[in-house]
């Protein structure tokens, strides 16, 4: 019987709980187990266990690949509070903030190595597979964080290029976690294919949702509206409205959030009411509702019993807060 998504999510904080690190020197292994103990929903690492499961694989000898993923995507935000000046992370102060930025840096690519470390645990003849699903989804991270550096200093960003980098940045670690579980257990390739594919689209699916929530969610569900807009973040909404805008609404959008003259309120305001005049909300509901649904039509394509696809169900429910 498969664990449920709870129960894997248990058995990755106890494993997690016993990850030791040297003590010395205090300064680049004090930052990893703090930021490893900050909490987050362990998305990546709950994935490739259900994957695991779902074709038949055992949990134990999955997890260590689960560890690293984890390790990695850790990895992946201490470098991500540096380029962003970020102070905050999970409610608390990033490491960045907290030991400044050399600091973040090496601790990074200490957790990096670590991550390395824990994948040559994996016991089998599926360690170079595992190895190469791994070192693609990491590379298609830096690529998408780079897209979305490179959008920053853009005008105007397409439709198309904005989901190929959620597509890297976002989606790439659920994919490449899923793929790994799976090939763990010993899926065909033609399901492995699918679980990437399934897990993409609900990466975007995700994303894309986050990206409505910043200017449409409900503030008493812990969300602060606004601040993609504040910031000038090229978002779905961004770049449909940019789309669609004419010459004086694409102008609002561009400037509104360098006004040094109105309050964040109303610079929020200001871009929202261009987005509700062309309509954008109910565009990206659109899109979210498409790659949710092409997602689980994925998932019910696997070569499978039905009970081992109940959880990854639940899963993609569950990150998409739906209750059926």
């Amino acid at each position: 019987m498969c664990h449920t998504n709870d129960e894997i999510l248990e058995l990755f904080e106890a494993t997690l709980r016993q990850m030791q690190t040297p003590e010395e020197p205090e300064l680049l292994y004090t930052p990893i187990i703090y930021s490893m103990s900050g909490g987050g929903k362990r998305l990546r690492p709950v994935l490739l266990l259900l994957s695991t499961e779902a074709f038949g694989g055992e949990v134990a000898a999955a997890m260590p690949a689960a560890m690293a993923v984890e390790v990695f995507h850790n990895f992946t935000l201490l470098h991500d509070d540096i380029m962003d000046n970020a102070a905050v992370r999970r409610g608390k102060p990033s490491v960045y903030a907290k030991w400044g930025g050399n600091v973040a840096i090496l601790s990074g690519d200490a957790m990096l190595i670590t991550a390395y470390k824990l994948l040559a645990g994996l016991e089998g003849d599926k360690l170079k597979r595992v190895i190469n699903i791994f070192n693609d989804m990491a590379l298609e991270v830096c690529e998408g964080q780079q897209y979305d550096m490179d959008f920053e200093s853009m005008e105007r960003v397409s439709v198309e290029d904005y989901i190929l980098m959620i597509e890297r940045k976002t989606s790439a670690l659920l994919s490449g976690s899923a793929m790994i579980g799976a090939t763990l257990a010993g899926a065909k390739d033609d399901d492995i294919k699918k679980i990437y594919r399934f897990a993409t689209e609900l990466g975007l699916a995700f994303q894309l949702q986050d990206d409505m929530l910043d200017s449409y969610g409900d503030e008493a569900l812990g969300k602060k509206i606004g601040g993609d807009i504040l910031e000038g973040k090229q978002t779905y909404l961004m770049v449909q409205a940019m789309s669609r805008a004419t010459a004086e609404q694409r102008e609002v959008l561009r400037t509104t959030h360098k006004m040094a003259d109105i309050s964040d309120n109303e610079k929020i305001a200001r871009v929202k009411a261009v987005y509700d005049a062309l309509d954008v909300k109910h565009a990206t509901e659109q899109q979210i509702e498409l790659r949710f649904e092409r997602a689980l039509s994925i998932l019910d394509s696997l070569s499978i019993a039905e009970e081992r696809r109940v959880h990854l169900r639940e899963f993609a429910r569950n990150l998409m807060g739906r209750k059926k």
